[in-house]
């Protein structure tokens, strides 16, 4: 077998988001952002028998593909910083499998459609998974966030720009 077929990874999508945003720049960059901001999560109908009891949680986790990206990036500029820093020490969408990750409130379910708040993805993103929010499970306590520390208080204001392009 040779190391490509070895490390390639076939997924589907379980469901798209829909949003008012149908380009990049002057998107929120965190849900955490823009709390008011909501979406919905549109379940392809094969997978709504998974939606079973989502109804009991506050938070959900989006696994997402950011799609409209089109660059692969090692190092960039993220949105809060004037400075360059390692992919992997960024939550920049210019990675090497585009994946993203965002936790919504689940403000209503109507059948195979999951409304949310707190938006940071653009319309007609694919959702390959979706995890309840468990703060037992995926909260940490800690002060050392890195470069975020200097740059967190910025987040309100900062939306995306045509930087990772």
């Amino acid at each position: 077998m040779s190391a490509e077929a070895r490390d390639q990874i076939v997924l589907r999508s379980v469901g798209v988001v829909r949003s008012r945003f149908t380009e990049a720049t002057g998107m929120p960059i965190q849900t955490a952002g823009a709390p008011e901001e909501t979406g919905r999560v549109e379940v392809h109908p094969e997978f709504v028998p998974g939606l079973r009891d989502i109804e009991g949680f506050d938070y959900l986790i989006l696994i997402t593909r950011l799609h409209a990206c089109e660059n692969e990036k090692l190092e960039v500029v993220p949105f809060l910083d004037d400075s360059s820093h390692g992919v992997f020490a960024t939550r920049a969408p210019a990675r090497p499998n585009r994946l993203g990750l965002s936790i919504v409130r689940l403000t209503a379910v109507e059948g195979r459609i999951l409304h949310f708040s707190g938006n940071d993805m653009m319309d007609g993103t694919p959702v390959l998974d979706i995890k309840p929010y468990v703060p037992r499970f995926d909260v940490r306590e800690t002060e050392r966030v890195g470069w975020f520390s200097a740059r967190l208080e910025r987040l309100p204001d900062t939306r995306s720009d045509d930087r990772m392009r």
